[in-house]
């Protein structure tokens, strides 16, 4: 499995509408149960977002969903900061994720 790590700051306006944009692509994919693909998102205190996409092909189980689409859509007027995004290795894990699957209301 492939592991892409992206990270970008939102605006202090946006974080809310963010937040509930990355909730319908959670519950998307919840629905559709794709199994070709492993993602995580976390919000920073400082406004900033942090997604890992894992994939087997390809992240287009994520990327051609229409809430990903929605979420996507005026991205760029959302951010604060440039989307950076870089491969990534899991090197180690510990309990990080099992049974953690903690949402903040969006």
């Amino acid at each position: 499995m492939a592991y892409n790590l992206i990270r970008y700051g939102v605006k202090d306006a946006s974080i809310a509408q963010n937040r509930a944009l990355v909730a319908k692509v959670f519950e998307a994919l919840n629905e559709k149960q794709p199994q070709s693909v492993r993602y995580l998102v976390l919000e920073l205190e400082n406004g900033e977002f942090v997604h890992l996409v894992g994939f087997d092909k390809d992240s287009s189980a994520i990327t051609e969903l229409d809430a990903f689409k929605a979420f996507g859509a005026d991205h760029s007027e959302r951010r604060s900061t440039p989307l950076a995004r870089s491969a990534a290795k899991i090197v180690g894990d510990y309990r990080m994720l099992a049974g953690a699957a903690e949402t903040v209301p969006a």
